[in-house]
Order: C-alpha cells, then sequence, then structure tokens
C-alpha cells in the first residue's frame, strides 16, 4: 500500500533531498512509524464495475449485451491505488465508473471501461498494465501513477523516463493518452512535520518532470498536485477517506472534475467551456518553501542543546 511504504521509507527519502544529520534523520524515522500507526492497512481492494456504460446512464453492461448500440468508445484505467480508486465504499463511487459514465454523456456513445491499475503499483509496473492494454488497444487511456515512486524512492528521472515510455506506446498505438502526475503527498495529515514538507518536496519535483514527459510522449499531462491539493489542504476531513491517506469518494469526484476535460478534449468531444490553465504557483507549490527551513531549524536547535550540555 502506498502510505505505508511512504511512511517506510520517508525519512531515508528526506535524507536524500536535504542532507539531514543522523539526529533528524532519526526524528523522521519515528515520525513515520507514529503515523504508520494511525493509517492502518486497508481492509479490501477496491470494487470493480468495468463494462459498458451508455449515454443513458445505464451500465455496466457487457461489452455483448444487446442493449449496447454499437461499438463501444474504448477507455482504459492504467497506474496504482489512486487510479483504481481505493478509499470508495462502493462500485458507483470509483472514478473510473463516474469518468466512463461522463465519457458516455459528453461524446453520446457508449463507453467501454476496463480497470488495468493495481494498488502498490509503481511506474515500474506500467510495462506489464501497457502489455494488457495493448492486446487491444484502446481509444483512450487514462494514467495516474507516481505515489509509490516516491515511497519506494525510484529516483525521479528513472520515474519520468518510464512513464514516457509507457505514454509513448499507448501513443504509437493509436490511443489518446491523458495522464495525471503525482499528487501532493504532502497534503497527508498523518504524517507529521517536517516529514511532510519533505515527502511533499520529492512528490512536487517528480510531478514537475512526469509533466515534461507526458508531453514529450505526445500525451495530456494533468497536474494534480496543483490542481487538487489547495482542496485536500482546506477540506481534509470531507475529502480523505477512513485511512486518511486515500480519498474519499468526494475526493475522488473532485478529481474526475478536473480530468474530464482533458480526456474529453483529447478524443475530440469536450462541449464545456475553456480549459482553464493551472495556476502558476500553486497552494502545493508555494507549501514546499519551507521544508529545508524546517529540517534547519531542527538542526540549529540540536547544535544549540549540545552546545549546553557540552
Amino acid at each position: 500500500m502506498a502510505g505505508l511504504r511512504a511512511l517506510r521509507i520517508a525519512a531515508a527519502a528526506a535524507g536524500a533531498l536535504g542532507g539531514l544529520s543522523g539526529a533528524v534523520y532519526s526524528l523522521l524515522n519515528e515520525q513515520s512509524r507514529r503515523a504508520r500507526r494511525i493509517i492502518g492497512l486497508p481492509e479490501a481492494p477496491p470494487p470493480r464495475a468495468d463494462g459498458v456504460y451508455l449515454p443513458t446512464g445505464e451500465g455496466p453492461l457487457a461489452p455483448d449485451d444487446p442493449a449496447v448500440p454499437e461499438t463501444p468508445l474504448s477507455f482504459a484505467m492504467i497506474g496504482d491505488s489512486i487510479a483504481a480508486g481505493l478509499g470508495v465504499e462502493t462500485a458507483a463511487e470509483l472514478p473510473a465508473v463516474l469518468l466512463a459514465k461522463a465519457l458516455a454523456e459528453e461524446s453520446e456513445l457508449p463507453v467501454r471501461l476496463t480497470t488495468y491499475a493495481v494498488s502498490g503499483s509503481t511506474s515500474r509496473d506500467l510495462e506489464g498494465q501497457v502489455d494488457l492494454a495493448l492486446r487491444r488497444p484502446p481509444d483512450l487511456a487514462l494514467v495516474i501513477i507516481g505515489g509509490n515512486d516516491v515511497t519506494t524512492q525510484i529516483p525521479i528521472r528513472t520515474s519520468a523516463a518510464l512513464l514516457e515510455k509507457h505514454v509513448g506506446r499507448l501513443r504509437a498505438a493509436g490511443a489518446a493518452v491523458v495522464a495525471g502526475t503525482c499528487p501532493d503527498l504532502g497534503a497527508v495529515r498523518p504524517i507529521p512535520q517536517p516529514l511532510r514538507s519533505l515527502v511533499r518536496s520529492w512528490s512536487l519535483l517528480l510531478a514537475k518532470m512526469q509533466h515534461r514527459a507526458i508531453e514529450k510522449a505526445g500525451g495530456v499531462p494533468v497536474p494534480l498536485a496543483d490542481l487538487l491539493s489547495p482542496e485536500f489542504l482546506t477540506r481534509p476531513a470531507e475529502l480523505f477517506s477512513a485511512d486518511r491517506f486515500h480519498p474519499s469518494a468526494a475526493g475522488y469526484q473532485i478529481s474526475v472534475e478536473v480530468l474530464l476535460p482533458a480526456l474529453c478534449s483529447a478524443i475530440g468531444v469536450w462541449q464545456g467551456g475553456p480549459i482553464a490553465d493551472p495556476p502558476t504557483r500553486s497552494a502545493a507549490a508555494e507549501a514546499m518553501r519551507p521544508s529545508r527551513r524546517i529540517a534547519a531549524r531542527i538542526e540549529a536547535a540540536r547544535i544549540k542543546r549540545s552546545h549546553r550540555h557540552n
């Protein structure tokens, strides 16, 4: 699970980011253990509701159901627990289902949803998921990946290169591809400061590199941290699920709202207003600033205490 991995290794990641002393590293390890106890383990994997969704709102139907009037638009969900929808209680709340229904309504076509996303996946797992998707290349694919890359300390350049490669494979097969970049892990409240600021720095740097990689491969990037972090930072009780790490149904709903325009635009069916550009300085980006200052303040306090004892 992304949450537990994040807390097991985030202190090590923090050390890599900030060159922290042993004393600060020990503090971060203690913080990660404390937060792990708060988050706990998931009780079950997310539900699945693959099938065909009609513009009328019906679904999921089997692809060979007589009620399916024509060849559906094929839509693939690829990625990690966020793409899989971990945190919801019912299939109707899954982001993939919400998007499939909305795509059917916007396009006025049936949409066949196939979920390849698996909780705990990293960019290294994209190869297997994309291999499966390319057996019947989709018309449209949504990729959300990155949180577990941070928590397992995959080098940022490696993560970005893998994403570029597999987005490129989907594009070469004729699929339109939209990819959500790494969320802001610093919005997860059970991770205490200064650990939270350091994890935020890592996740936002990865998101920036992913954005470039997606564009280079011919996909459409959606900066999830920039667009969603302000909401999750101000409404955590509502937008996080019971584990306080993955989104709740309400959290996935606002995620769907920022992803849908890009998905519809990628296949030429967006009928809404102009798609707004993300903020040039988001709340998430601004929140990166204190991380090194916080670490420096802790180190200064440690040195001061050491001088007193000497």
